[in-house]
Formats: C-alpha cells, sequence, structure tokens
C-alpha cells in the first residue's frame, strides 16, 4: 500500500501519516525531514529530490507525509493507492499549530529534522491563513482531486477524519 498525504499546516499530516503506518507496518517518510536541515534551514533541492526518489524506490509500501510540490508530487500521486487531503478551516490549523507549539516548546517532533525545535511566528502565521491557501495551491490539489478521483479521500473536519479512522479500526 502506498499513500500519500497533503493538508494544510497544522491539520494534523504527521499524526494521522503515523497512525496509517503503524495500522499497516509500512515506512513513513515525513517530507519536512527532508526539506528542512538542523536549525531550521532549507536542503539543498536536488539533494531533498534524490532522497525522496531514494525513499520510493526503496520501498514497495510507504506513506508520505506533505505537500511540497517540487518533491515529485505528480509522481506520489499517481504512485498512490490512497491520496488524503486534510482540507480544514484556517483557523483551526493556526489552533493546531499554536497548540503544537506549546506541546513541543522545547522539544522537536518526530515529523521534523532534529535540531528544528517548535517555533511559530509571523511568517508561519501567514503561511497558515494565507499563503499556504494560495490559488495555485489549491488548483494543483484539485488537478490531483479530479485526475485521481478514484483513490482521493478529502475530509473538510476532524469528525469525518474521525469517522472514517472508527470504520477502519485506525488508531490515531
Amino acid at each position: 500500500m502506498k499513500i500519500m498525504v497533503i493538508g494544510y499546516s497544522g491539520a494534523g499530516k504527521s499524526t494521522l501519516s503515523k497512525a496509517l503506518a503503524n495500522h499497516y507496518n509500512i515506512p513513513l517518510l515525513y517530507l519536512d525531514k527532508i526539506q528542512f536541515k538542523e536549525g531550521w534551514i532549507d536542503r539543498d533541492s536536488s539533494e531533498a529530490l534524490t532522497m525522496v526518489e531514494d525513499f520510493i524506490n526503496n520501498n514497495d509500501s510507504w506513506i508520505i507525509d506533505g505537500n511540497y510540490h517540487k518533491r515529485l508530487y505528480e509522481e506520489r500521486a499517481e504512485l498512490a493507492d490512497q491520496i488524503i487531503y486534510l482540507n480544514y478551516n484556517r483557523f483551526l490549523c493556526l489552533a493546531r499549530a499554536i497548540k503544537r507549539r506549546f506541546e513541543y516548546s522545547s522539544k522537536t517532533r518526530e515529523s521534523i529534522t532534529e535540531g528544528c525545535k517548535e517555533k511559530i511566528d509571523l511568517s508561519f502565521v501567514w503561511w497558515i491563513l494565507y499563503d499556504g491557501r494560495r490559488k495555485q495551491y489549491k488548483n494543483k490539489r484539485e488537478e490531483i482531486k479530479n485526475k485521481y478521483k478514484d483513490k482521493f479521500l478529502e475530509f473538510k473536519n476532524p469528525k469525518q477524519l474521525d469517522k472514517y479512522l472508527r470504520e477502519n479500526n485506525i488508531q490515531l
């Protein structure tokens, strides 16, 4: 099984991805770990692309958590057996990001590179509320949704996702 988990920052992609990886007992790649080196420094684009390619090529089953359109987005969608899109309200995502900031205040989350302490600044807030919801990103997701209707699952709120998880006996 190959699963692509996409959605807005703060929606819970990483939490869901980990639950799916545990449920299906398959490898998980967090694209945030690929994107950032210690101290929130962007990784070289070609190096990051190679890391994603290697993960895909070396695993028969996988879960890939994250959007990152320059990290084989189209290829991941084509290869995936299931595409899960967490399309949550911007204010819910912001509230979850703020909660996460306090929960991991002096720690590094499992889904990010060691040495990237949890933070929330104005640029990240702006990303959650506006930049990450720009038309170009919405159009890309709509293309994927329309092209892969048979394997595209969209959840617009946590209750919809919870129902899906219950029906499939998946524990968060």
